[in-house]
């Protein structure tokens, strides 16, 4: 598989900053639009069950204000559903979420929840909704994913991110053997989470993977350099890395 990797930008931060004050500022959508104009192929946010970053609003005004496709992170509860039904934004990634964490941590298990998954995977694609499942890559969830015909996957790469040296590169080869094993059975393969400029590029070397989605690292520099600057450093180096 080969083309240019697209880049989805996770605005999810920009929100959060903005709500530990209160107020409209920072503004989400205007770093979406941002994130536009650098490079970004995609917008990603995750609206919680608790609201602790992204808004009812700020999906409201993303769908109506960028051109960008938004891939809307939603846990799979029927107030999500409903919410995602209403807005049919381009894709919907159904990830796991727990209260207590700061952020999401580990894949979906889409094979112990397969019963439960099967009704929101099945009502999202008959509205015309890109599903994907955030899973771990491995064959075991993948295989729970190709049962629930779901046609994208998102491997979460937090354990690849957090390791170093040779486990870093068995975590690695996790990504890229289920990535291929994944669009051998025509399921496309994203990849995302702890990515940053200093581990992305073996993984976007990946020739199989065609989405990295990608939000702390980008949002945190542009702290330093600004959101274009650094989404545009995050769209070199993945295009060097293809």
């Amino acid at each position: 598989m080969t083309g240019r990797l697209r880049l989805g930008v996770n605005i999810d931060h920009v929100a959060t900053i903005r709500n530990a004050r209160g107020g409209d500022h920072p503004d989400p959508v205007r770093a979406a639009i941002m994130a536009a104009e650098a490079g970004a192929d995609g917008i990603t946010a995750h609206l919680r069950e608790d609201r602790r970053h992204i808004t009812d609003g700020d999906i409201d005004r993303l769908m109506a204000e960028i051109d960008l496709p938004l891939n809307l992170e939603m846990a799979a509860t029927e107030e999500m559903l409903e919410i995602a039904l209403r807005h049919r934004p381009h894709a919907a990634c159904i990830v796991p979420e727990r209260r207590e964490e700061r952020t999401t941590e580990g894949g979906l298990d889409a094979a112990g929840q397969h019963n439960h998954l099967a009704y929101y995977v099945e009502k999202l694609v008959a509205a015309n909704i890109r599903v994907s499942l955030f899973i771990e890559p491995s064959e075991r969830q993948l295989e729970a994913a190709l049962r629930l015909r779901a046609p994208v996957v998102e491997f979460h790469t937090g354990s690849y991110a957090h390791a170093d040296g040779e486990a870093r590169s068995i975590e690695l080869k996790r990504i890229a053997d289920c990535a291929a094993l994944a669009a051998k059975n025509g399921i496309e393969p994203h990849a995302g989470h702890g990515l940053t400029f200093d581990n992305v590029v073996p993984v976007a070397a990946i020739p199989q993977v065609v989405e990295l989605n990608i939000g702390h690292i980008l949002i945190g520099e542009a702290i330093f350099t600004g959101l274009e600057a650094s989404v545009r450093r995050m769209r070199d180096m993945m295009d060097h890395a293809r």
